[in-house]
């Protein structure tokens, strides 16, 4: 279980006020610096399993402190004292040679974290599934994108499970189906004791996941504590008390696009006894067209087709909705909604099944679930589940009024002279 101590920390680095100013130092001259402290007093505690959130603005010295935590550059003042095995995804592309290949540059990474070449080789074909950057992997990293370097970068850190593993910004550069897949890795790391250190100015994602946080202001810890609290402090901070009105811009129409080509899920699971199979899964509006952005106020279905290769009694048809950090928004079955069917779905039969819902979501990216179950016994039992098998989208339009948030309450607005 790993755990990071830090005590007391302060970082400052030397401002020569003209060019010849380190030279007479160094000759005994005099002192010709000042000093400028990007971290002052800093201190807090991860604990073992814990997630913690760094949250600041840019300059507030997130990204010092985690190099310090990481040894890649060394403190002023203080300690820090990190127990376990640590992997890091700080700067994009951090560490990889532009001139090297993606594969040259896993092996180079990867036996600095401590693999043998023999270990790596084992976990080349799984370094290469996760990133999903096909033939890239034998081309020079100066070719490839940024969201290819992520890719690449978090598939060789996450390679290996760490007992602390610390995240920068960098995440925030993958395409909405990747990060979901890291956040399942983070997730599933978790529930094995690793503990997380999580950098992000998202503090909606830092709430989700994380049980405390620290707020950075100027290289001091603004605040310490748990997540809602600290994140809360964070916008009192920069939007001086008052809610951001974002309803201004918020489009008046509604796109014309219902089906995008970019939303494809490349991180979905599947298990399950297979005694019946999903076949197919696909959201629709009332006009029967297949979409995956949807509206406010608007309803639509979820619907999948189920192959039975079994005679099956009874089973229980669900679906959920998750954000793509993995927190689950809604979620049901045909038990929930008691609803009723008598008989045996034979072998061979094929059952088309839609649940219609009412869109009361908030604009983002969401991942859909959908799973058969077998509840007769003392422990349910899947037949087939598939997750984060579909990803869609509630856009923006005439009717939202979430300004933040996972729900579309529709909110109104009422003001009176009472004076």
């Amino acid at each position: 279980m790993g755990y990071i101590r830090i005590k007391n920390i302060g970082k400052a680095y030397k401002r020569y006020s003209r060019k010849s100013g380190r030279l007479l130092e160094w000759l005994g001259l005099g002192v010709h610096h000042e000093l400028i402290w990007v971290l002052k007093d800093v201190s807090f505690d991860v604990e073992p399993g814990e997630a913690v959130g760094i949250i600041g603005i840019n300059g507030a010295g997130k990204s010092t402190l985690l190099k310090i935590i990481t040894g890649t550059i060394r403190p002023t003042t203080g300690t820090v004292e990190v127990g376990g095995r640590v992997s890091a995804l700080l700067e994009l592309g951090m560490g990889f040679h532009p001139d090297f290949t993606g594969r040259e540059n896993v092996y180079m990474a990867a036996q600095l974290k401590g693999m043998t070449h023999d270990e790596v080789s084992q976990k080349m074909r799984e370094i290469e599934e996760f990133a999903e950057i096909g033939d890239y992997i034998d081309q020079p990293v100066r070719v490839y994108s940024s969201g290819m370097q992520v890719r690449l970068a978090f598939s060789v850190a996450t390679c290996v499970r760490p007992d602390i593993l610390i995240v920068d910004e960098a995440l925030s550069v993958g395409d909405a189906a990747f990060q979901r897949k890291c956040f399942r890795r983070i997730e599933g790391f978790r529930a094995l004791g690793t503990t997380l250190l999580f950098v992000s100015h998202s503090t909606e994602t830092v709430k989700k996941i994380c049980d405390s946080a620290v707020f950075l202001n100027k290289g001091v810890a603004a605040s310490i504590g748990e997540a809602k609290q600290v994140c809360d402090e964070y916008e009192r901070f920069l939007f001086g008390g008052s809610a951001q009105n974002k309803l201004a811009d918020k489009p008046s129409d509604r796109p014309i696009v219902l089906l995008e080509d970019s939303l494809v899920s490349s991180c979905e699971v599947s298990y399950g006894t297979y005694t019946a199979v999903i076949e197919q899964l696909w959201l629709s509006n009332d006009n029967a067209e297949q979409i995956n952005v949807l509206f406010a106020n608007e309803p639509f279905f979820v619907n999948y087709l189920i192959r039975f290769h079994e005679d099956v009694v009874n089973p229980v048809f669900a679906m959920m909705i998750k954000t793509k950090e993995g927190i689950a928004v809604y979620g049901t079955d045909t038990k929930w909604l008691k609803v009723t069917y008598d008989g045996i779905f034979r072998s061979g039969a094929i059952k088309k099944i839609s649940f219609r819902l009412q869109n009361h979501l908030a604009p983002g990216i969401y991942y859909l679930n959908c799973g058969i179950r077998d509840d007769k016994q003392d422990v349910p039992v899947f037949l087939h589940r598939r997750v984060d098998a579909l990803i869609f989208r509630v856009a923006e339009s005439s009717a939202t009024t979430a300004g933040t948030g996972l729900l579309e309450l529709y909110g109104d607005i009422s003001i009176e002279d009472v004076a």
